[in-house]
């Protein structure tokens, strides 16, 4: 199959998959912000990080297991492939039980050290007690999404990701407008909506699944071996995608401690609303990276430069344009897209709608970006990926949080991301000019 071709067809349900999961965010955000206020919206977004690290571990388990599965199915062992898929669900279930277990146990101490201030605490606990449930599920349903792909039956995976979509959109609209909940009863709704995504996608692979049905797992020494070096070396291969999250939670932790300090309560609300944009752009950086460094890696492994070639420059070339789009579109629609959450007349709604065009500056850099730790894993360039990406999601972006704000004030806040995103693409200009002449 031609490269365009190809590209095509692995990154449409790739990408329809993530823009699934990104709107349960945005759509707990537009409720809260026109049924409770500014403050709903703020009280979410001191809880989102929590929600990123857990995506991350998912994400890690799915990509890890699906590598090693991919490898053993392709040799005809199906057995190795199950078994594999089981333990990256008892991962998952250890690792976030180990997040959300003193979250519900110390839930005020929780807020405290995600940056609640004492006006907000109230709501983050209401919010965060009903909604940490969902955590583990969610998680759970990532890893069984990409087994449900591997098993061929990529448009039930589809209809995993759309299925807490629409159920969240009914059961806020019951909970909040019919029962007045408030955050509690958009905490609800998402519980409910994970636990049936869940649910039909253990239902699928204990009982439907062709080759990947899950596996009762031994209890004994040996097996405990076995199990944890395999987890170890899943971790290995998906660390990436936990570290991406891991700077996305970054973005918005570092984000709501400045937005405090400067602009208290309504600052948090304002950039809660930038905040329910963000993972949609990282949707488009992610889908392309994830799409050329699946057709980048069969073809590397196999000697056919020239189809690398031409699949990273295919992808530059999307995530290009999907960045360009998304900057054009928040320059030319701020009112209207910060409207969808809350009214412009509120003084965070003020503030959103000065805020947007400069945050989306880096929109278009971001996504190449992410597109480019792609090209580096597809091409076994799995510790360059990781440096760019701490450079990227950690070093330039807490710089920038703890610099611009003094230079420029509450611009300088919003061009945090933007500045850290350029740096990063210069870093990787300068870094292919080296790695041409060295060639």
């Amino acid at each position: 199959m031609n490269i365009p071709q190809l590209f095509r067809k692995y990154i449409v349900p790739t990408l329809a998959s993530m823009l699934g999961v990104c709107s349960l965010t945005a759509i707990d955000g537009i409720f809260a912000g026109h049924v409770i206020g500014s403050t709903a919206i703020a009280a979410i977004n001191i809880v989102v990080p929590i929600m990123m690290i857990v995506t991350g571990v998912g994400l890690m388990a799915g990509i890890g297991c699906s590598v090693v599965s991919s490898a053993h199915m392709s040799q005809g062992n199906d057995k190795p492939a199950r078994i594999n898929i089981t333990q990256a669900m008892l991962l998952v279930m250890i690792a976030v039980l180990c997040i959300s277990a003193p979250m519900m146990i110390y839930p005020e101490r929780t807020a405290g050290l995600l940056g609640a201030s004492a006006r907000l605490q109230p709501m983050v606990v209401e919010y965060m007690m009903w909604f940490t449930p969902s955590l583990l599920f969610s998680a759970l349903t990532t890893v069984a999404i990409y087994a449900i792909r591997m098993d061929g039956s990529i448009r039930l995976a589809m209809i995993c990701s759309f299925i807490p979509v629409v159920i969240n959109i009914c059961l806020d609209w019951f909970f909040v407008f019919r029962m007045d909940w408030g955050l509690k009863g958009i905490g609800v709704a998402s519980t409910i909506s994970s636990i049936a995504s869940c649910t039909v996608a253990f239902v699928y692979l204990a009982r439907f699944a062709h080759k990947l049905k899950l596996y009762r797992l031994k209890i004994s020494g040996t097996s405990l071996v076995l199990t944890c070096r395999n987890i170890g070396y899943q971790c290995r291969i998906g660390a990436s995608s936990l570290l991406n999250e891991a700077a996305m939670a970054t973005l918005v932790f570092m984000g709501n401690q400045v937005f405090m300090r400067y602009l208290g309560d309504d600052g948090v609300g304002a950039f809660g609303i930038a905040c329910c944009y963000v993972p949609f752009i990282f949707a488009f950086g992610n889908a392309v990276s994830q799409t050329v460094q699946t057709i980048s890696s069969s073809n590397f492994q196999s000697g056919d430069f020239q189809r690398v070639a031409a699949a990273e420059q295919v992808a530059i070339l999307v995530a290009g344009a999907l960045g360009v789009l998304s900057t054009a579109l928040f320059f030319a629609f701020p009112h209207a897209l910060t409207e969808l959450f809350i009214n412009l007349g509120t003084n965070s709604g003020m503030i959103a709608a000065k805020g947007l065009s400069l945050f989306a500056v880096g929109f278009v850099f971001l996504v190449v970006n992410l597109t480019a730790t792609g090209i580096f894993k597809g091409t076994n360039r799995d510790k360059t990926a990781i440096v760019f990406t701490l450079l990227r999601g950690f070093v330039f972006l807490i710089s920038c949080f703890i610099i611009l704000p003094d230079m420029f004030g509450t611009a300088g806040i919003w061009l945090a991301m933007p500045i850290s995103e350029v740096l990063t693409t210069m870093l990787l200009g300068v870094y292919y000019i080296i790695a041409k002449m060295v060639i």
